[in-house]
């Protein structure tokens, strides 16, 4: 799934810059945006980049085994 930014205006005129919901698509996330902030004015929407969370480092079991030991 992909998360979407949104920067939004609710219904009584309280303007919040970063709402952040994932979803198939944008449209997927409006439609849950819109069940959070009822009557909700979507100023902008972006596409957050996925990060890439993999360790720098491949760790051994020998490694492991002397944290653990410690």
């Amino acid at each position: 799934m992909q998360k979407f930014d949104f920067s939004i205006r609710t219904r009584d005129g309280q303007h919040i810059v970063s709402v952040v919901i994932s979803g198939r698509d944008q449209q997927d996330a409006e439609r849950k945006l819109n069940q959070m902030y009822r009557y909700c004015e979507v100023m902008s929407c972006e596409i957050r980049k996925q990060e890439d969370h993999r360790p720098q480092q491949a760790i051994s079991v020998e490694d492991i085994i002397t944290l653990i030991s410690k």
